[in-house]
């Protein structure tokens, strides 16, 4: 008999978005992840779009974007890595 789990939230499964793009969630927790994705198209539609945004961004090289583009880019990453992203 397994044990009972709620149901996920949005705010979990935005959370865990990159956790299951990149394969790093438990059986368990995809089953669940999927599971609110079935019954929810507003989470679907954000799975999709960061799908799209990954497949977009890595067509993109750093020579390509504009100088003042890349130093705003790496500013919110430093930002990010400081507030423990």
């Amino acid at each position: 008999m397994g044990l009972l789990t709620p149901d996920l939230a949005c705010v979990e499964v935005v959370e865990l978005v990159t956790d299951y793009l990149e394969g790093r969630l438990t059986r368990r927790q995809r089953r669940r992840f999927e599971k609110h994705l079935a019954g929810c198209p507003g989470c679907s539609a954000y799975l999709e779009q960061m799908r799209q945004t990954i497949a977009a961004a890595g067509l993109v090289e750093p020579e390509q974007l504009d100088p003042e583009a890349l130093t705003e880019l790496t500013d919110l990453f430093r930002r990010y890595k400081q507030d423990g992203g």
